[in-house]
């Protein structure tokens, strides 16, 4: 599909509405680190879905007044949210051509804690276009279809690149790529169920809170520095290149090369940030240990703990969900907590 046939209809009946949506949020496995204009990605990536990690948006539409956005973020008022949505909505009128004829008072919440290495702004802009496509159909008369559901990845891009993502359960595709039928730049395709092999169908995602504090350089400034950054289009086509071998380990099943792949990405994404200009390091004294724990247990016992990075300190440390994770759970309690600011991890799993 083409971002003309995202354009709205410019007819609709505007009432009053009160609508409520949640959505997850995702964790990338190739990772997607450099943009375009439109938030066009500079490559493909492919992320896991979470299950407990949402947010979970009321948004309450007042027609006949004045188009203003009034936001609260687990109850309290947000402005400066607030003005970052009223934004976001004079962005993607041509879309949805009703969307500055009324008052918005939006109530939103996570499941998760403010700077954890969740991406909220993923999860937030997908509950957001959710809601979105919800007052659509009632104005217009659709059904919520698949037509919709893409339409709301496409919205949610535009407010958060990733969160365009989290629309979609289990793995899921954003940009183009010859190695996924139909993924496109403007929004994202779950990737084929049937060409994903079982032990990857079942996944535990432990957050460990190395830091809880605001990161020190923001992911749009990081995105941002990849366009002066000698070593970006070398990353971008290495990332295109690296949907060929996930493709294969993916229907095959072979653990330990998708371990090497994963981790490799998640190490690239913070080797880009420290050859920016300026370079920033995210990455705590706390990541490092754990990373190399991490290292010494596989070295030790050949069971398949290992991690991926967000842009920031904190380590989603990912292995099965098959019973036989017993000894891997004993040792993160033992021996990686310790190493958090507070003992801080949040557990979600990635199933389908």
């Amino acid at each position: 599909m083409t971002t003309q046939e995202f354009l709205g209809n410019p007819n609709f009946n505007l009432s009053t509405q009160t609508v409520s949506e949640s959505c997850p949020s995702n964790i990338a496995l190739i990772k997607y680190w450099g943009k375009y204009d439109q938030q066009i990605p500079a490559n493909p990536s492919i992320s896991y879905t979470l299950n407990h990690c949402k947010t979970n948006t009321t948004m309450e539409f007042s027609a006949d007044e004045p188009f203003v956005v009034q936001t609260f973020l687990s109850g309290k008022e947000e402005p400066k949210f607030a003005e970052k949505i009223e934004k976001y909505f004079r962005n993607i009128e041509q879309y949805l051509p009703w969307i500055l004829k009324g008052k918005y008072t939006v109530h939103t919440e996570n499941t998760f804690p403010h700077s954890s290495g969740i991406a909220s702004s993923a999860s937030g802009f997908g509950a957001i276009a959710k809601c979105l496509m919800k007052l659509d159909e009632a104005f217009s008369g659709k059904t919520f279809e698949e037509e919709s559901l893409r339409k709301a990845s496409f919205l949610a891009r535009l407010g958060s690149g990733s969160a365009c993502r989290s629309l979609y359960n289990g793995l899921v595709v954003w940009g183009e790529s010859d190695e996924v039928e139909e993924s496109s730049d403007l929004y994202a395709v779950k990737y084929p169920d049937a060409e994903i092999h079982q032990i990857f169908r079942n996944f535990n995602d432990w957050v460990l809170l190395i830091h809880e504090g605001q990161k020190s350089v923001s992911s749009t400034v990081g995105h941002g520095l990849m366009k002066t950054n000698l070593y970006a289009e070398k990353r971008f086509q290495e990332a295109r290149e690296n949907f060929v071998p996930m493709k294969e380990i993916l229907k095959n099943g072979d653990m330990q090369s998708f371990i090497k792949l994963v981790e490799h990405e998640a190490l690239t994404l913070h080797a880009m940030m420290m050859m920016s200009d300026p370079a920033f390091i995210l990455m705590k004294t706390g990541t490092l240990e754990v990373i190399n724990k991490i290292w010494d247990f596989r070295k030790e016992t050949g069971l398949p703990l290992f991690f991926t990075l967000d842009a920031g300190a904190n380590v989603h440390l990912l292995f099965p969900n098959d019973g036989s994770e017993g000894k891997i759970i004993t040792y993160i309690e033992d021996e990686l907590l310790q190493l958090t600011q507070k003992k801080g991890v949040v557990k979600d799993i990635m199933k389908f």
